[in-house]
């Protein structure tokens, strides 16, 4: 281990002691408001961090937990408990990371240096794309479909931050928003899962 990587260890475990009360903003599609997506959730693509495709139709029939991650945040020590939640839950939820550079310059590694990086530091398992835009003018089409009500139905809710959670049902329809400070193993994303 890093003397980088154990000091974000550090200050994961200080950030998460000093949110223990329950975690950040949460914004929830209003109960039996019958508010649809008006383009699927299915089709959109990616690039996988090694360069393949990344076809969300392998999704089908799973919840899937969307993460805009990286290596140098305050955050990254989340990455632990990411892929513990994917383990626990690989048969009914998809965890997939988003690494992204728009906050504070916090990725500035290659798609291979924070594949091992991931690999390294936390045993990353769960899919990661490759590193992309999720906020702005270049927002890749992946987050373009999570902030953009006209395409999903109801949330127009921007990551503001490293960490930020999209949690999307098994129908493919986009339920919730977390922001960086809820843990993955909070009630209130456990509650949906």
């Amino acid at each position: 281990m890093t003397p980088g990587s154990l000091l974000q260890k550090i200050i994961y475990r200080l950030l998460k002691f000093y949110n223990r009360k329950p975690g950040g903003l949460v914004i929830a599609k209003p109960a039996g408001s019958g508010l649809k997506s008006n383009a699927s959730f299915y089709d959109l693509k990616i690039n996988d961090i090694d360069g393949g495709e990344l076809n969300f139709q392998s999704f089908r029939g799973k919840k899937v937990l969307l993460v805009n991650t990286a290596s140098e945040c305050g955050y990254t020590g989340q990455y632990a408990d990411l892929e513990k939640l994917y383990n626990q839950y690989k048969n009914t939820v998809v965890v997939a990371g988003f690494p992204s550079n728009n906050f504070g310059k916090q990725e500035p590694g290659t798609n291979r240096e924070i594949k091992q990086f991931c690999i390294d530091s936390y045993h990353v398992s769960f899919p990661l794309s490759e590193k992309i835009t999720v906020t702005g003018h270049n927002v890749h089409p992946v987050y373009r479909w999570l902030t953009d009500s006209s395409l999903n139905g109801w949330n127009d809710k921007q990551p503001r931050w490293n960490f930020c959670k999209y949690l999307v049902d098994e129908q493919g329809e986009l339920v919730c928003f977390y922001s960086e400070k809820t843990n993955p193993f909070d009630k209130a994303i456990l509650k949906r899962l």
